[in-house]
């Protein structure tokens, strides 16, 4: 343990990050960390929010590379650009991480319940908004540890138009345009952008590449009625393929192999918003429909394919109370949910038959209750709580206490206390394509959660300070790697005991000179499950220390510089029936954007500078050095 404090107490002297702020006096709004949107300093949640100008300085291709610098968060990507990519918060699975665009659930109930992040392209996009910590009391179960909520551009001028073009490494082109109008009563903005890369080997032996493509449109319009009414309308596609390697000698190692994944996520949203004249009374009303297809093929022949849809109705409803300092907020939703699979009957002989066929549903008629109060300018409290019937499960009762106190104008205390849930999948009940064996009878998983933050300010707010540590409890934790000994197939299972997680996030953020600021961060986690033998044991890709920093340079009026560093810890992964250790490893990354004139941008971007070779999940090679040049231009 004192080790441990040594460590943390010389990371917060040594590292520092760089805080964005609205303007010097408000703090900014975060849409999800409440049924309505909240200022930040009056929340108990461990939030980080990126913004449009930090995704144009790092100019990444993917989400999920903007997110290996948040605390709290462990990325999993097999091997290149477009693979099977998970994130996890806090220690939980990747499907304990609800992910909302524009408002709308994004999670894949094809692919348990995940999103895959290496479909997520980064373009478009105005702010993400990262709120550590379980969120089931107002979002329901995928919120088990935490959620992101991505927020696209919308239209802020009245007539704009930009187009990007990028070339690099790895035969990579990546393309878009856009165009918007604005006249102050009506906004409408469109987004395309086009990725294609070959790649590289994903295995450790052969040559044959691995690559992705992916086309992606986003449309976004609103409609202001009048001062109080507005309709929101968002619609977004997204397909292509990525190809990928899979070991099918049962060795633990990847075989290079001619495989390839088509994928089409499609998703749409209506919403209308309504404050009353005095702002007492404020209403939103979301409905929304996603859906998800894919199709796996091995040498060009479909082996299964599965489609999900999800569509929802959620009614918010706040009324505020007095001089509108506490609020109390009702949410009644409805979701459906399909799920479809369609693949070859594998006749194992005297093991049985094993039909992937398979058409499902499943509905949730959830209500949830938010009471928020500034009981003074210091101190600010909220309770929340919701109900679930699940037509597939028994009702679920989830819920939240949270309390925010400002010591003085340079320090506050927050602590939150909360349970959380999490339903089985489609797939963990009824089975996947091709020896994976659903478990009907599984029980929804269960947690139990605290945590306790510290905010400081040092030097008039030009230096940040942010310390949470946090403690979780899961209960019927779901291993979905339990060997059947009969099929020899495997299958799910509910777990005995409790699976235990407990850690420390840190960063630090200031403005070290006009020209120079920095961003890290610290992340320490000990998540741990009982094995067969009834000892705990270090869970699978959850490096116990993960840190990361970035210095951003105005090196010029027009030229801006950003150095990333980011540190993966050692971790264990699964090598059926086993586990292997992962070596940690060390990134470096820059980006350079370079301003022409008011209209053309340039920007340079030098991916994993050191060309370190390392594998975040075990046998999935990662990429090396890469280098893509790009340019943007405003009409």
């Amino acid at each position: 343990m004192k080790n441990l404090l040594l460590i943390l107490l010389v990371s917060l002297i040594t590292n520092f990050a760089f805080a964005q702020v609205l303007d010097n006096q408000i703090e900014e709004l975060l849409v999800n960390a409440s049924l309505l949107p909240i200022d930040s300093r009056r929340s108990a949640n461990a939030i980080t929010v990126i913004d449009r100008e930090e995704i144009k300085n790092r100019a990444v291709t993917s989400v999920s590379d903007l997110l290996r610098d948040v605390p709290g968060l462990a990325v999993s990507r097999s091997g290149v650009q477009g693979s099977q990519t998970q994130i996890r918060i806090r220690g939980g699975e990747a499907n304990h991480l609800l992910v909302l665009i524009d408002g709308i659930e994004a999670n894949n109930a094809s692919q348990s319940d995940e999103l895959n992040w290496g479909t997520l392209v980064a373009s478009d996009i105005e702010r993400i908004e990262i709120i550590r910590g379980p969120q089931s009391s107002m979002q329901g179960s995928d919120a088990l540890a935490g959620v992101i909520n991505i927020i696209t551009q919308s239209a802020e001028q009245s007539l704009s138009a930009r187009v990007f073009v990028e070339s690099g490494s790895f035969d990579t082109q990546n393309n878009g345009f856009s165009a918007g109008i604005n006249n102050g009563k009506f906004d409408a903005r469109l987004g395309v952008s086009f990725l294609q890369t070959e790649g590289d080997n994903i295995a450790r032996t052969g040559f044959e590449k691995d690559g992705y493509e992916n086309t992606k449109i986003n449309f976004k319009s609103g409609l202001n009625v009048n001062n109080q009414l507005r309709f929101d309308f968002s619609a977004r596609q997204s397909d292509g393929m990525n190809e990928y390697d899979a070991d099918v000698n049962f060795d633990g190692l990847v075989d290079d192999q001619d495989n390839k994944s088509e994928f089409q996520n499609s998703a749409f949203g209506l919403k209308a918003g309504y404050v009353s004249i005095n702002n007492k009374w404020q209403h939103q009303l979301l409905i929304s429909q996603s859906e998800n297809d894919n199709e796996d093929f091995n040498k060009n022949i479909l082996g299964t394919s599965t489609n999900s849809s999800k569509d929802q109705y959620r009614f918010i409803g706040s009324l505020f109370l007095g001089d509108l300092s506490r609020r109390i907020s009702m949410l009644i939703e409805r979701e459906e949910e399909n799920f479809q699979q369609r693949g070859i009957v594998n006749d194992y002989g005297s093991y049985g038959v094993f039909d992937p066929n398979q058409d499902r549903t499943r509905n949730t008629d959830s209500i949830a209750l938010e009471y928020r109060a500034d009981i003074s300018e210091k101190l600010t409290i909220a309770a929340s709580t919701r109900v679930d019937d699940n037509s597939e499960f028994k009702n679920a009762n989830t819920s939240r206490l949270e309390v925010i106190y400002e010591l003085n104008d340079d320090a506050s205390i927050r602590s939150a206390y909360g349970t959380a849930v999490k339903n089985p999948t489609f797939t963990e009940r009824f089975g996947f394509y091709t020896n994976f064996i659903g478990n009907p009878f599984l029980e929804p998983e269960e947690s139990v959660n605290w945590e306790l933050g510290i905010d400081q300010k040092f030097f008039q707010g030009s230096l940040n300070l942010a310390a949470t540590f946090f403690n979780s409890e899961l209960e019927n934790e779901i291993d979905g790697n339990s060997l059947d000994p009969i099929t020899f197939g495997y299958t799910a299972i509910n777990k005995q005991g409790l699976s235990k997680r407990e850690g420390i996030e840190l960063y630090l953020s200031g403005q070290l000179t006009d020209m120079l600021s920095i961003y890290a961060s610290y992340t320490f986690t000990d998540s741990v499950e009982l094995d067969a033998n009834g000892q705990y044991q270090d869970e699978v890709r959850r490096p116990r220390n993960i840190s990361s920093l970035n210095l951003s340079w105005q090196a010029r009026k027009n030229l801006h510089v950003n150095t990333n560093i980011q540190f993966n810890g050692s971790q264990e992964d699964i090598v059926f029936p086993n586990k292997q250790t992962l070596d940690g490893f060390t990134l470096v990354n820059i980006s350079a954007n370079f301003s022409a004139n008011e209209k053309l941008d340039i920007y340079l971007r030098l991916d994993n500078l050191l060309d370190e070779n390392y594998e975040e999940v075990y046998s999935y090679q990662a990429l090396g050095f890469g280098a893509h040049f790009g340019l943007r231009y405003r009409f």
